[in-house]
């Protein structure tokens, strides 16, 4: 048995643990993380280790689509660029419906989400690390990742 406590409240949220042993139960003790149908809850509802999550397992099959290039005589841009939209973005952006919405505040998840499209924009064009970003993805013709976002909620 689990428990989970959500609390918006400011600073350091401790909660008791919960006594069952009245009714020959268990001492329940909450939980930091829960994860549920492949989402990652903290108690602030904040979704933190949940783009971390996701987003170093986009940033992982990017590197891993780097490999594609030894069994294959490299692929051409266009088609990595499509690579990345049917296979990495999906992955990256799976449960955006929970975090993104109009009163969020969204630096700290764009921020991690950027850089995840930026090494994909690297990887597209074969372009080294040092270049700058905007302008890499303009070339690889990836829209921004919130402006994508926008575009998601807004067919949702």
């Amino acid at each position: 048995m689990e428990v989970f406590y959500f609390s918006r409240a400011q600073g350091i949220f401790n909660t008791p643990p919960l006594n069952l042993s009245d009714i020959s139960g268990p001492i329940l003790k909450s939980k930091n993380t829960w994860k549920y149908l492949r989402f990652i809850f903290n108690r602030k509802l904040l979704f933190h280790q949940h783009i971390d999550f996701y987003a170093n397992k986009a940033i992982l099959i990017v590197k891993c689509m780097k490999i594609l290039r030894n069994f294959t005589r490299d692929l051409i841009p266009l088609q990595k660029h499509l690579l990345y939209r049917s296979c990495i973005l999906p992955i990256a952006l799976y449960g955006y419906q929970l975090w993104f919405y109009n009163k969020v505040p969204l630096s700290y998840l764009l921020r991690v989400l950027n850089q995840m499209q930026q090494r994909a924009a690297i990887w597209i064009l074969g372009m080294f690390c040092t270049s700058p970003s905007f302008g890499i993805k303009a070339i690889a013709g990836l829209i921004p990742i919130n402006l994508h976002l926008c575009k998601l909620s807004g067919q949702a």
